[in-house]
């Protein structure tokens, strides 16, 4: 446990100072591409709090690694729950003590956004990266967003005048993975650099990387890939893992009796989504991920049931995953809950393998939702902050 007496190195005088967290692996991605903007804006630059490899291979300083945040579900939030809050209180003194020039939360609503209230209430400028999905489910975070945020960062484009209704200012910054990821990937390539047959279908598996979509969504998309293999023999699959589930994934692989063809990556799900034909994949921002990559998918999530239970009272929309609710449409087939079989797994996906018409559509519909996103989010961004901090 970090020490409370400990605080942050001071920046030179003159550089900007930002407290940030980011709270899994998408968000290091994000505020990794937001802290390579603010360095560009101000040089010696400084940040800290909590982050994952992509922010600290930056020279951010991460007081605690961000898989510590990376919960979701009501259930298990609460068996974390102690931990966390414990999390949020030290860096809540770590900050007040030695105050930033401003706080920057990326994602992690449920724990940046109690965080920034306090910080705003204390005088720090607090910015927040990607809004809550209130337009999806929870609106009556609204009221919690006024409270603790005084400028918000939106991806999607119909959010600034969403929030202006509120009386929240925010601008619309694009997505960030809409800049890093090609218009037309390179299929080839990656799977060179993956050490795969060209000749041969590509089944990416993308459970997620939280510890309990670990844990609910591996079993089922092995078993979902064993009915796909026994079908298709040729098939090839590749699972990214982040470093520190890569035992826990194998171990849940084997213990489902194995998969041949099976490659276990060591990260790399950009490569895995640019390798594939088709990817079987978890809810989240990752399906935005594969869309961009003009990617067919199946998406799947399981997750515990009073979790659920809670959740779908609060959907605003039929949506889950985010191209279906961006495109508005089911561009692309859903199986939550009760739906995320093994079998309806396999049998979707290998849909997508046999209507290669029906991909060629996806592909064109994707392409342009690719330029609807397609900014210069660091750049927007960093002249937002410079509106905040009044620079």
């Amino acid at each position: 446990m970090v020490d409370l007496v400990a605080h942050a190195q001071q920046a030179p005088s003159g550089a900007l100072s930002f407290g940030m967290v980011a709270g899994e692996a998408s968000g290091d991605l994000l505020a990794g591409l937001l802290i390579q903007g603010l360095r560009q804006r101000w040089p010696q630059a400084q940040g800290f709090g909590i982050g994952g490899p992509r922010m600290a291979a930056l020279g951010f300083d991460a007081w605690w690694p961000h898989e510590r945040l990376a919960v979701r579900g009501y259930v298990e939030v609460l068996r974390h729950y102690r931990g966390i809050v414990a999390i949020r209180e030290q860096l809540k003194q770590r900050l007040l003590a030695s105050p930033p020039d401003v706080f920057i939360g990326v994602d992690a609503p449920d724990f940046n956004l109690d965080l920034e209230a306090h910080l705003k209430a204390a005088g720090i400028p607090t910015v927040h990266f990607v809004c809550p999905s209130i337009w999806a489910w929870r609106p009556e975070r609204i009221e919690k967003i006024r409270r603790s945020v005084d400028h918000m960062l939106c991806i999607f484009p119909f959010e600034p005048e969403m929030l202006a209704r509120s009386g929240i200012e925010a601008t619309y910054v694009g997505h960030p993975l809409a800049q890093t990821i090609p218009m037309t990937p390179g299929r080839a390539a990656a799977r060179q650099s993956l050490g795969l047959d060209q000749d041969r279908p590509v089944v990416a598996l993308l459970p997620g990387s939280r510890q309990s979509e670990i844990e609910h969504l591996v079993p089922r998309f092995i078993q979902a890939a064993q009915i796909m293999q026994k079908k298709q023999p040729l098939l090839q699959f590749v699972l990214p893992a982040i470093p520190s589930l890569q035992a826990v994934v194998q171990s849940l692989v084997d213990a489902q009796g194995g998969l041949s063809g099976l490659h276990v990556l060591k990260g790399q799900s950009h490569q895995a989504l640019a390798a594939c034909d088709v990817t079987l994949i978890a809810s989240g921002t990752a399906t935005l991920e594969a869309a961009l990559f003009k990617r067919p998918m199946v998406i799947g999530y399981h997750m515990n049931w009073l979790s659920w239970q809670i959740m779908k009272r609060k959907q605003l929309q039929p949506w889950v995953g985010l191209p279906n609710i961006l495109c508005q449409d089911f561009v692309v087939p859903e199986f939550i809950q009760d739906q995320c079989t093994p079998e309806a797994l396999a049998k979707a996906t290998l849909e997508w393998l046999a209507q290669p018409d029906r991909v060629d559509a996806l592909q064109t519909r994707f392409k342009l939702l690719h330029q609807t996103l397609q900014r210069d989010t660091a750049n927007l961004a960093t002249h937002a902050l410079e509106k905040v901090l009044g620079a």
